[in-house]
C-alpha cells in the first residue's frame, strides 16, 4: 500500500548547463535517509504519485524531471541530452542538495539510469531500487519496436504501423526518427502519438485507461517519443552489453529488483541477466503483473522494498 499523497517541501529551477534547466524538488523528511526518484522513457516525468513510495518520516524525497521532460525546459529537446549528461546531472542535483550519498529508485528507463549512474558514481550510493530492468541492448529495442512484443498486441502494432509507409517498416526506429525531427509539425505529433500510445497500451497486464491516457497526452507524448528515438538511435549511449558487464561493480551495494512476470516492454529475462551478474542484489518477480509501477503488485512490493532498505541501511 503506498502512503498518502503529501506536497513537495521545496522546489526549484536547476539549470545544469547553458541549455537545460531542470525541475527539481523535494519532500518528506530533510533529515531523513535521502531518496532520489528516476523517472521512465527517457522522456517521461515525475508525478505527484511517485512521492508515495517512500515513507515520508523515514525519506528525504527527491524528484526531479530529467533533461526535455515534463516541468523541465526546453521541452522535448533533444540537444545536449545523452545518457551521459544525465549521469552528470544527477552528480550536480546531489551536491547542490549536499547529499553525500543516497539511496537511488529508478524503473524502466530509470533503471537503466541508475545503473549507468551506480556503476560511474558507486560512491555516491547508499543502495538501489529498480523496478521493470531494461538494459536497452540491440535486442531488447528489436524486441519492443521490431515485432516481438507486436506478437501479443497485435491490434496495437497494426496504430504504430499506421504513420510509417510499408517499404520503412524493417527499420522502424529510423522511420520514426525522420518523422519525430520533422520541421512539420502535425507529422511531428502524429508519430509521437502513435509511438507513445503503443507504449501506454503494452504496459500493463489487463488494459489500463489511466495509464494510455497519460501517453496519449500530446505534451507527453512528445517528449516520451522525441526523446527515446534519439536515444535509441544511439543505443543510448552505451557500448554493447555495457551494463551487464560493468555489473560487478554493483557488488557492494544493496538492491532489489522488482519486476513483473508479464512484462512486455521489458522481458523479464533482462531482471534475471542482471540479478545473476550483480550477485548481491534481491529479485522479486511479480506473478500478475506487466511493466507499469501503477499495478497494485508492483507498487506493493516496491514499497515493501523501501522499508527494508531502511532495515538494511539503519
Amino acid at each position: 500500500m503506498i502512503f498518502p499523497a503529501i506536497q513537495p517541501g521545496k522546489t526549484w529551477r536547476f539549470a545544469v548547463s547553458n541549455l537545460h534547466t531542470l525541475y527539481l524538488e523535494e519532500s518528506g523528511n530533510p533529515d531523513g535517509l535521502p531518496v532520489v526518484f528516476l523517472h521512465g522513457g527517457p522522456g517521461g516525468s515525475c508525478e505527484p504519485e511517485h512521492r508515495r513510495f517512500f515513507d515520508p518520516e523515514q525519506y528525504r524525497i527527491i524528484l526531479f524531471d530529467q533533461r526535455g521532460c515534463g516541468r523541465s525546459k526546453p521541452h522535448a529537446s533533444l540537444e545536449q541530452n545523452t545518457t551521459w549528461d544525465l549521469v552528470a546531472d544527477l552528480e550536480k542535483i546531489r551536491e547542490f542538495l549536499k547529499v553525500e550519498q543516497w539511496v537511488v529508485f529508478g524503473g524502466s528507463w530509470g533503471s537503466t539510469l541508475a545503473l549507468a549512474y551506480a556503476q560511474k558514481h558507486p560512491e555516491s550510493i547508499m543502495g538501489l531500487i529498480l523496478r521493470g530492468i531494461f538494459l536497452t541492448r540491440d535486442e531488447d529495442i528489436r524486441w519492443f519496436y521490431q515485432g516481438g512484443a507486436a506478437r501479443f498486441f497485435p491490434e496495437a502494432w497494426e496504430h504504430f504501423l499506421e504513420p510509417i509507409p510499408e517499404l520503412e517498416q524493417s527499420d522502424m526506429i529510423s522511420a520514426y526518427y525522420k518523422r519525430l525531427t520533422s520541421e512539420n509539425e502535425i507529422v511531428r505529433m502524429g508519430a509521437a502519438k502513435a509511438w507513445s500510445i503503443w507504449e501506454g497500451t503494452t504496459a500493463t497486464l489487463l488494459p489500463d485507461k489511466a495509464v494510455v491516457d497519460y501517453f496519449s497526452d500530446p505534451h507527453t507524448a512528445l517528449s516520451i517519443a522525441r526523446i527515446e528515438c534519439h536515444y535509441f538511435s544511439n543505443h543510448s549511449f552505451f557500448s554493447p552489453n555495457q551494463l551487464l558487464d560493468n555489473a560487478s561493480k554493483l557488488k557492494d551495494i544493496p538492491g532489489f529488483i522488482v519486476h513483473g512476470r508479464y512484462d512486455m516492454i521489458c522481458p523479464i529475462d533482462q531482471a534475471l541477466s542482471l540479478n545473476r551478474q550483480w550477485g548481491t542484489s534481491q529479485l522479486k518477480i511479480i506473478n500478475n503483473a506487466g511493466h507499469a509501477i501503477s499495478e497494485p503488485g508492483i507498487s506493493d512490493a516496491l514499497v515493501e522494498c523501501c522499508k527494508q532498505m531502511l532495515d538494511i541501511l539503519s
